[in-house]
């Protein structure tokens, strides 16, 4: 499919080639999704936030022997001596999302959260990764290869370590089913990253009035890897709700044409859905 392309900026540029390089740097995607809301965040504010990591980082203690002590060792620093947590009512800001402003008001979302806690232990010389727990991001300590054994913790509760039971719980209150082990798996760079923008998208979701920031959302994670083509039409829709008629039905039709080979009567839908965006012109 041949879509109209997004806006393009400096930052997006450098978001893109981020996204594409053979080991993304999970700081500065972030950092990066950070300009499209904060046009106050430039290299030296981004520069600044790295330095912070940095430092959080020369605060811990040099090489804690297991990964329980490593958790033990981050959670006294970020959540006990740095007050790094999360409210409910963290939920309905933006800022919460934004790892500048996380770093700046140690308070986010649990997945923001958890990207200080990975980049500062992975400073440090932590085995650390991502855990994307249904509902609720996490961080595991231990070897990626055996994830089924590593300390998991919730930076989100000051990195509380939870027992297995907790996991469990935490997994069949969202999901109403038992952990599966697979659910441990180590999640990528560009996984977070991912979930981060989806993040973004449902905060946006329930406010119409910031359908601008949906859009920078969804134009971003066009700019990831592998996307998902279902991106196009969203982007579509919100340039219509946006009053982009034109480009929201040039998109539209750019997502028909992509559908036709598989689903042609959805193909049809999304058609209509374009002539009504090209009425709305007159």
């Amino acid at each position: 499919m041949h879509p109209r392309p997004a806006r393009t900026t400096p930052w997006r540029r450098a978001f893109a080639a981020e996204a594409r390089a053979e080991r993304p740097d999970l700081a500065r995607l972030c950092l990066l999704i950070g300009t499209e809301a904060d046009p106050a965040l430039d290299a030296r504010g981004m520069a600044a936030a790295r330095r912070r990591l940095d430092r959080l980082a020369a605060l811990l203690p040099a090489g804690p022997c297991c990964p329980r002590a490593w958790a033990a060792a981050v959670a006294e620093l970020l959540g006990v001596r740095c007050g790094f947590g999360g409210r409910p009512g963290d939920y309905q800001r933006l800022e919460s999302s934004l790892l500048h402003q996380v770093l700046r008001r140690g308070r986010g979302l649990p997945i923001l959260l958890s990207v200080v806690w990975i980049e500062v232990a992975r400073r440090a010389g932590a085995p650390v990764h991502g855990v994307a727990l249904p509902g609720h991001f996490v961080v595991g300590f231990g070897p990626h290869d055996a994830y089924e054994r590593c300390v998991l913790a919730n930076p989100f509760d000051g990195g509380r370590v939870l027992s297995p039971l907790d996991a469990q719980l935490m997994v069949a209150g969202a999901t109403g089913a038992p952990l599966d082990p697979a659910m441990l798996r180590p999640a990528g760079a560009l996984d977070i990253v991912r979930r981060v923008l989806n993040n973004i998208r449902a905060w946006a979701a329930t406010r119409p009035e910031r359908a601008d920031v949906a859009l920078w959302a969804v134009e971003l994670a066009l700019l990831l890897p592998a996307h998902e083509n279902r991106l196009h039409y969203d982007r579509a829709q919100l340039l219509v709700r946006l009053g982009d008629f034109r480009t929201g039905a040039a998109e539209l039709d750019a997502y028909a044409e992509a559908l036709a080979a598989d689903d042609e009567e959805a193909a049809d839908r999304v058609r209509r859905q374009a002539s009504a965006a090209r009425a709305r012109l007159n």
